[in-house]
């Protein structure tokens, strides 16, 4: 039964006398209250309620219903803040620590209390399979540390249903978790995150799947972006979306549109029940823009659009939503002479553009920059008409001629045959350099075709005008050796001019090759046979100059001969004369 001071609460409890042969029944039912009272008090490890009676420096006392108050140190009543977090007359449940210390108080605990109820909870979720809220406080070796009143572990492999990478990141966050292990007398409590979502994922994938049908119209959470496509968390399953379902326009990346975390609304494309495998679109979602594309654009309207992807032979343009159409390089300008789009336009350029085709079947829309600007090459007439004397800059140098600068993105043309009236030009470069200042005269102008013609020779006159009567033929010439060929010899008879010495007019006798009879520098006189002012060509001949000078040596020694005869005829005269006489 204990001591009377253990007994009594308020009042001394009367002890009974053994020597009382009867006792008083109203002292025997009270007897029996207290005796009731006594076992009912708090024991030590109970977690009772109490009242607080006062607040001292240093303690806390409260009132449990017990012979004596209860002392809790000032300190476990303390917030955050530094505040005290209790006043007299709040009821607070303590854990009853020990009997009285040796001021007579007994002591309490007000973080014990808090501590064995979590455990109590703690071990409650636990049985029921229920969940418990816990906020991530801190990294340790092998996972996180995670408060639920108490400290918890949770493993890194039970973090979620994916490897987390950086667990650092969610410290500070709250989430909800499933106790799946506690060892109360060491203070272990092992939590898990996976399980929980496991659960919500089969129990949302089995709601999901008993609702999903093809042609379905749902929403999802982008959970992954690829290259390909994205995945999409329709509620414990995913769908894939190709980058193909994702827009009626063309699409570069997925990323262009989506992001981890948005919430798609998607279209069920196909669901593949045995294989468990569901494609998804989401521009089915929306009406198809080419169905009225041939009544919307027709082909020499200007379109406003914005520049959505280049590539080597030309730039997408997006007109109107799913709608793009293409401008070839050759459409970009009238002038210049683009290789790659990206020395016009940029992605994101805002531009103006002619439709040159629609083609709905193929969804194709050619498209033309320069069309909506003046073509320079119809202006070309006017400003330089056909006999026009230009200077430029030589921009190139060919094989077959040179290419002079105009004006910004005009070249005209000086082809090798155009450079000079008598010199034969094997290659324009040796004469012309890039980069050199020349003059030259506009011969022609094709502007349906882009071209303009340019001639060097026209600056000055033909000389091969006054060659037929200059050199006639029959007439003696002499003349520099310039070139030696297996057919003959050329001959220059003048600066410039040039005429042939066949192989088969080098002599009377045959030559088999011109190469022994002459070298170049050689000077050679030779006589004019024909001329031909049409192909600029002087055909000359030794052989015929030799037989000339043949013909003249014998006439002039037939005159001498008969000159020589007329005298001894006059000397026979006058002998004869004188023997008459």
């Amino acid at each position: 039964m204990g001591d009377e001071k253990e007994m009594t609460n308020n009042e001394p409890i009367r002890r009974i006398n053994d020597s009382d042969d009867e006792m008083d029944l109203g002292s025997k039912e009270e007897f029996e209250e207290l005796f009731k009272e006594s076992l009912q008090q708090p024991r030590v490890g109970d977690i009772v309620k109490g009242v607080v009676v006062q607040i001292d420096p240093d303690y806390v006392l409260v009132n449990i219903g017990y012979k004596s108050e209860g002392c809790i140190a000032v300190s476990e009543f303390i917030g955050e803040d530094g505040q005290l977090t209790v006043k007299v007359g709040d009821e607070v449940k303590v854990y009853f620590e020990r009997k009285e210390n040796v001021k007579g108080y007994v002591v309490l605990s007000k973080k014990k209390a808090e501590k064995e109820v979590i455990w109590d909870k703690i071990i409650e979720i636990e049985e029921a399979g229920g969940l418990i809220e816990g906020k991530i406080i801190g990294n340790v070796k092998g996972g996180l540390t995670v408060d639920v009143g108490i400290p918890a572990f949770l493993p890194a492999s039970q973090v979620d249903i994916r490897p987390v990478g950086n667990l650092d990141k969610l410290i500070g966050q709250t989430f909800e978790f499933k106790v799946i292990k506690h060892n109360r007398k060491r203070g272990n409590i092992v939590l898990s995150r996976r399980v929980f979502l496991e659960e919500e994922r089969d129990r949302k994938k089995n709601e999901t799947l008993a609702n999903l049908v093809e042609g379905q119209i749902i929403e999802g959470t982008v959970k992954n972006i690829t290259d390909y496509g994205a995945f999409v968390d329709l509620g414990g399953i995913d769908g894939l979306l190709h980058v193909a379902d994702m827009s009626w326009g063309k699409l570069n990346h997925p990323s262009e549109i989506l992001a981890i975390g948005d919430v798609a609304t998607v279209k069920v494309l196909k669901y593949d029940k045995e294989k468990g495998k569901i494609s998804l679109g989401i521009k089915q979602t929306k009406p198809d823009p080419w169905m009225n594309v041939e009544s919307k654009f027709s082909v020499g309207d200007r379109v406003l659009g914005k520049v959505v992807s280049l590539t080597e032979y030309g730039a997408f343009i997006s007109i109107e939503e799913g709608v793009e159409g293409l401008v070839h390089v050759s459409e970009m300008s009238w002038t210049k002479r683009v290789r790659h789009p990206s020395e016009v336009l940029k992605v994101g350029d805002q531009v103006e553009a002619e439709v040159l085709a629609v083609d709905v079947a193929n969804r194709r829309i050619s498209l033309g920059l320069k069309q909506v600007q003046v073509n320079p090459w119809t202006l070309i007439g006017e400003k330089y008409p056909v006999g026009t004397k230009i200077e430029g800059q030589i921009k190139n140098v060919t094989d077959f001629g040179v290419f002079i600068g105009m004006e910004e993105g005009i070249d005209g043309l000086v082809h090798v045959s155009d450079m000079s009236w008598t010199k034969r030009i094997k290659h324009p470069g040796e004469l012309y350099s890039k980069g050199q200042t020349v003059q030259a005269v506009v011969l022609n102008i094709d502007p349906e075709n882009e071209r303009l013609s340019l001639g060097i020779k026209q600056l000055t006159p033909d000389p091969w005008s006054e060659i037929p009567v200059k050199f006639k033929a029959g007439t003696k010439v002499k003349g520099k050796v310039t070139s030696v060929t297996d057919f003959g010899i050329f001959l220059e008879i003048e600066e410039g001019i040039e005429g042939l010495i066949h192989v088969s007019e080098l002599s009377q006798e045959k030559v088999a090759t011109p190469k022994g009879f002459a070298a170049v520098g050689d000077e050679i006189d030779a006589i004019v046979l024909s001329v031909d002012t049409v192909d600029k060509k002087i055909a000359l001949s030794v052989k015929a100059l030799n037989v000339s000078n043949e013909k003249a040596e014998f006439s002039a020694y037939m005159d001498s001969q008969g000159e020589a005869t007329s005298n001894l005829g006059e000397l026979l005269k006058e002998e004869l004369k004188k023997n008459e006489e």
